[in-house]
């Protein structure tokens, strides 16, 4: 697997030809962009939402052209405050395109999950994304791997067909 860095990925999140599919499995991250923002939520203080203005862009350039968006997220209930927070956000996000759906994870036990959360791109491409204990970004691998790629197919599958939209998903 190689390594890639944020500008490279960055590159992928606009420029992917058909499907973009996200599947995260943890309950509490801590990547560097987001913690102020949770901060502020956890305080009760406004947030205008206004920093996730650039990857809404992004969003409604690939829906006139017909690229698919979707990250399903497992996730264990009660949510976690990070996944209360994420849900607290996820609106503008999913009214620029974005598919995010939610798993409890109750659902997921007999299905077979990678290792670590994944973007898979094309079915051509898979992104895994590397956390530390405490859910900081450690970094990111890719693989054109066949078995990767099936096993990440599967898994996102796997895990859609059981998720909840994310506009009829009520958190515990």
């Amino acid at each position: 697997m190689a390594s890639l860095d944020e500008a490279e990925f960055d590159r992928l999140l606009r420029t992917f030809e058909r499907s973009s599919d996200h599947l995260e499995t943890r309950d509490a991250y801590g990547t560097e962009i987001e913690l102020p923002y949770m901060a502020k939520w956890a305080a009760q203080e406004p947030d205008d939402l206004s920093w996730l203005d650039d990857w809404c862009a992004t969003l409604r350039s690939h829906v006139p052209v017909g690229k698919s968006v979707r990250r399903a997220r497992v996730v264990s209930e009660p949510l976690s405050d990070y996944q209360r927070w994420s849900f607290s956000i996820a609106g503008p996000m999913v009214d620029a395109g974005e598919d995010i759906r939610w798993t409890p994870r109750s659902l997921v036990s007999s299905l077979a999950l990678p290792g670590n959360d994944f973007y898979l791109f094309d079915d051509r491409l898979v992104v895994f994304l590397l956390y530390t204990g405490n859910g900081l970004n450690a970094g990111m691998e890719t693989s054109t791997d066949s078995a990767d790629l099936n096993l990440c197919r599967s898994a996102f599958d796997a895990v859609w067909k059981l998720a909840i939209p994310h506009r009829d998903y009520e958190p515990k």
